[in-house]
């Protein structure tokens, strides 16, 4: 969560309610996510000329810096705030997690070399020896209590505590051996062991920085690269650790600018003053394809864009209003103008990749029953005039924060008023858009805004729980008692296909009853210039060390 040009808020779904923070929520429109789908599948096929690649090339050989792009600072660095795109980004190359997300969006081991699950409401991780953090020390089962035991902690209102919301225990129980003990079954809990939820750092490093945690000094923790010098307001710079457990990363620095300006990160991308980033502005799509001086590639993500409803007191509390406003959107044409063409449009509240671990058949059944993509204004206008709402107002938040924003909410603006209803748009600044995923204030007088959300595991449930009544991200505070039991026995199923039969039914739930109104999936975006290559092109960057790998495009010019 946080503000970015076509980029901003993230929401952690399951952290939630943790912290408000915390939501990784991607505020997109604001968070300019990636979606997940390739383009092309789903109803429209407007992004058909997109092709979504699996990876860039692997480096030819080593060099002795790069430079990346992020458009925003982290205000922390401590991985238990890690909750957006900014602080993932950076930090998912120095701290690692006990599992950790492929760049094929599965699930590995990570720093825990094993995970069992001996019983329903027990999960052992056997951790890897020899494992030494950046501060020196060599990792414990004790680190990992502890780290794990931050997160759980009240006072530190961490963005991920909602994870942990099941777990009774966390034990040390052996030396390189933790158990963690629930009570009750949740499958989405290994899943997150992932994310940043999961991260392992040093009791006695974090204990030594005190409250400086994560703002200055080091982060103690174990990945490829450590902290290195923060030029406040301009960049984070992070060193090769040497003592790496694992493959050793190909560059000796990696050097993060902070760039608000969408303008300004595309020109710098463009000069070769920034060798590479992700979160590329859709309106910068083309510029930066057709430069010649570096390639931009699409890649698989779990990003849905959607329009958030954050009242239901007043007209669109009448489902014949959601459905004429889903019925009269033009999300062809926003995804050409507002995504760039790179995107999919949509009637699911879910991706497809992220039902990745279903059966065909699972697959089908989420997808085979969704509502039309397509407009159909005269059936619009008779669900608004059947429903008394001729004339009713309805005020929409936009923001400048980049195109994907900007054009939805105009979308909304015109699709509305072709079918009888008044929207009205309010401009709000970039930090005040993002206020509206964690302060209920700033959404007062809105009755719906541009949103981005991205999963941070591959199971649909990350996003679909949202709408369980009292959810962090259920704005506008829906509520059905049937959906609320789906998703409680949807958490208790380990077995993916078995879950995500139980799935199935939840997202028919939300495709009907829209407490969301879903327009497109959105693939990640990643440029990279000719002096570069290795990046994975995946939204895994957020939980993966991708940056290892980032190396000499040419092995002649290799360091």
């Amino acid at each position: 969560m946080t503000t970015p040009p076509a980029q901003g808020l993230r929401r952690p779904s399951h952290r939630r309610g943790r912290t408000a923070a915390a939501t990784a929520v991607l505020s997109s429109f604001a968070l300019l996510a990636a979606c997940a789908g390739p383009p092309g599948t789903g109803t429209g096929g407007v992004g058909a000329g997109v092709k979504l690649s699996a990876s860039t090339p692997p480096a030819r050989g080593g060099i002795d810096s790069f430079t990346w792009a992020v458009y925003a600072e982290p205000p922390t660095l401590d991985y238990t705030a890690a909750f957006d795109y900014p602080q993932n980004t950076i930090l998912s190359n120095v701290c690692e997690s006990l599992m950790r997300w492929t760049p094929g969006l599965t699930t590995e081991p990570g720093l825990a070399r094993k995970a069992s699950n001996p019983d329903p409401t027990t999960w052992v991780y056997d951790l890897r020896a020899g494992v030494r953090f950046h501060d020196g020390k060599v990792m414990t089962a004790d680190d990992v209590v502890y780290s794990l035991g931050r997160q759980r902690d009240p006072n530190n209102a961490a963005a991920w505590a909602q994870t942990f919301q099941n777990v009774s225990s966390i034990r040390k129980t052996g030396p390189l051996q933790v158990t963690v003990k629930l009570k009750k079954p949740d499958s989405q809990f290994p899943q997150y062991m992932a994310t940043a939820a999961g991260v392992v750092a040093s009791e006695a490093g974090v204990r030594a920085a005190g409250k400086d945690y994560g703002t200055s000094g080091g982060l103690a923790c174990t990945g490829p690269f450590k902290l290195g010098t923060w030029s406040k307001g301009q960049s984070i710079e992070l060193d090769r650790f040497d003592g790496y457990w694992g493959t050793k990363a190909k560059a000796k620095k990696a050097v993060f600018k902070i760039l608000t300006d969408p303008s300004a990160r595309t020109n710098a991308m463009l000069s070769g003053e920034i060798d590479g980033g992700y979160l590329i502005p859709t309106e910068s799509y083309g510029r930066l394809r057709d430069s010649g001086v570096g390639t931009l590639y699409f890649g698989e993500g779990l990003s849905t864009v959607n329009i958030d409803i954050t009242n239901m007191h007043g007209p669109l509390g009448d489902l014949r209003v959601r459905k004429a406003l889903s019925l009269a959107l033009d999300r062809s044409g926003f995804v050409r103008a507002g995504l760039g063409g790179a995107g999919t449009v949509t009637t699911s509240p879910t991706t497809r990749a992220v039902w990745a671990g279903a059966s065909e058949q699972t697959r089908k059944d989420a997808f085979g029953a969704l509502p039309p993509a397509d407009q159909d204004i005269e059936k619009a206008k008779a669900l608004i005039k059947e429903a008394g709402a001729t004339g009713k107002a309805l005020t929409v938040a936009t923001s400048p924060i980049g195109q994907d924003v900007s054009l939805l909410a105009t979308a909304i603006q015109a699709a509305g008023t072709r079918i009888g209803l008044k929207i009205n748009l309010r401009t709000i600044a970039p930090n005040a858009f993002t206020a509206l995923f964690t302060d209920p204030k700033a959404r007062e007088g809105i009755d719906m805004f541009p949103l981005t959300y991205y999963d941070s595991v591959t199971d649909p449930l990350d996003l679909l729980q949202n709408f369980k009544t009292g959810a962090y991200m259920n704005f506008a505070d829906y509520s059905d008692k049937a959906y609320d039991a789906l998703v409680d026995q949807a958490t208790g199923v380990y077995e993916p296909d078995q879950r995500m039969r139980i799935e199935v039914e939840l997202q028919k739930r939300v495709a009907e009853q829209l407490p969301w109104i879903p327009v497109a999936e959105w693939p990640t975006a990643v440029f990279l210039n000719k002096r570069i290559t290795g990046a994975p092109t995946t939204i895994s960057y957020m939980y993966h060390p991708w940056a290892a790998g980032i190396g000499a495009a040419d092995a002649g010019a290799a360091k």
